[in-house]
């Protein structure tokens, strides 16, 4: 389980560390900073997959997603004796990402490159804005030091401690790559394969379309299915797959928590392509997922989701509640908090009563999020309050 994440200089994320627990909500009013906290976890789990430099290019480029205020926010700025302004940076700016975990703990930095040619020419590369990867490390324990840090990465350099002695693994790692899609050696680089496991099984939820032409709509060819996909277009091969070799008790018991007197039922035609029956007491015959509605449709995709036969280690909602009526709400709540006994799960919520109806477990950890000139801040934490950090320099 994550103990605790941290980004800085993100966006309005100037410097948060979240602690975590099984279960985690993040709530806040518009432009508080919501969106940008889970699409910075979003980005630090592209590292693993190499598209981490894709996905910032798609953000503008990572010079729009430095925090845009001044380096440094004095007391007088915050009491307003002061206006807001900057001055000469003591630091290049860092776009920095981390997590501390049971076993291990995983930071990247990024930066711009430095003004250069290409290829031994004096003709400068077009792709100056292509973001570097200036460090990362690996370490032991839930806070980074040099003293628990087992793989170490800086520019091109790759070292992995040996008892006392740090041995060079490989000179030649190219900028833009990652430790984690480009070292793969179980047996030489053992935290590298774990924590890449690891960020590997994330998943997230964000993307449901459940729009007339959604893919979700239309009848698909089915194979066994023990993760739903991002977009959902599986679901009732995942309901099937659930019903077969999952839970299948709690697939029917969310149904009827949601929807009283209803049951689900599968079909598949000549061409081997699922159908889905949903059951509602006084229909003389089922519907089809063509014809469900939007939020019935939607809140099947979450049971899906939620109920997988191969739980990750971490699993992302970003707002569910989207599309849902507010009777279906108290429902996926108990689906979530279920959930968490299995896997850690972290919703970002909009809505008040899906949030007080998670809020209502023990386990759940409320991570309220404002913003105070332009910076993101959790409500309530202290500097007693923060989980213990340290970045690499």
């Amino acid at each position: 389980m994550i103990n605790a994440f941290a980004v800085s200089h993100y966006r309005s994320l100037k410097h948060v560390v979240s602690p975590l627990s099984e279960l985690n909500v993040v709530t806040g009013p518009n432009g508080s900073g919501k969106s940008n906290l889970y699409k910075s976890l979003r980005l630090l789990a592209e590292s693993a997959s190499g598209n981490l430099v894709a996905s910032l290019a798609q953000e503008g480029g990572l010079d729009h997603t430095f925090w845009a205020g001044p380096e440094t926010l004095t007391r007088e700025m915050r009491e307003g004796s002061a206006p807001i302004q900057g001055g000469s940076r003591r630091q290049r700016p860092r776009l920095r990402l981390g997590f501390a975990a049971e076993a291990f703990g995983y930071a990247i930095s990024l930066g711009m490159p430095s003004p250069q040619g290409f290829a031994g020419y004096r003709e400068p590369s077009m792709f100056q804005l292509d973001p570097e990867i200036k460090r990362e490390c690996i370490w032991s324990g839930h806070a980074y030091r040099p003293s628990s840090c087992l793989v170490d990465r800086k520019g091109p350099v790759v070292k992995v401690r040996s008892g006392r002695q740090w041995s060079v693994y490989d000179a030649h790692l190219g900028s833009h790559e990652s430790i984690l899609s480009e070292i793969s050696d179980p047996v030489a680089v053992p935290e590298v394969y774990t924590v890449r496991r690891a960020i590997r099984s994330w998943r997230f939820y964000d993307q449901f379309r459940t729009d007339p032409h959604a893919p979700v709509r239309t009848p698909q060819i089915g194979t066994r299915t023990a993760v739903l996909d991002h977009d959902g277009h599986d679901l009732v091969a995942a309901l099937r797959t659930i019903h077969e070799i999952g839970d299948r008790p709690a697939l029917h018991a969310a149904i009827e928590d949601a929807f009283p007197g209803a049951s689900l039922g599968f079909e598949a035609d000549a061409g081997n392509r699922f159908l889905l029956r949903f059951h509602q007491e006084g229909l003389l015959r089922p519907l089809n997922q063509a014809e469900l509605s939007d939020g019935t449709l939607r809140y099947l995709l979450l049971v899906a989701a939620l109920l997988t036969p191969r739980p990750p280690s971490l699993m992302v909602l970003n707002e569910p509640e989207t599309s849902l009526h507010p009777d279906l709400l108290p429902a996926l709540g108990r689906l979530i908090v279920r959930a968490s006994r299995e896997t850690q799960v972290w919703v970002v919520s909009h809505s008040p009563r899906l949030v007080a109806a998670l809020e209502n477990d023990a386990s759940c950890n409320a991570i309220a999020l404002d913003k105070s000139l332009g910076e993101t801040v959790i409500i309530g934490q202290g500097p007693l309050d923060e989980p213990s950090w340290h970045w690499a320099e």
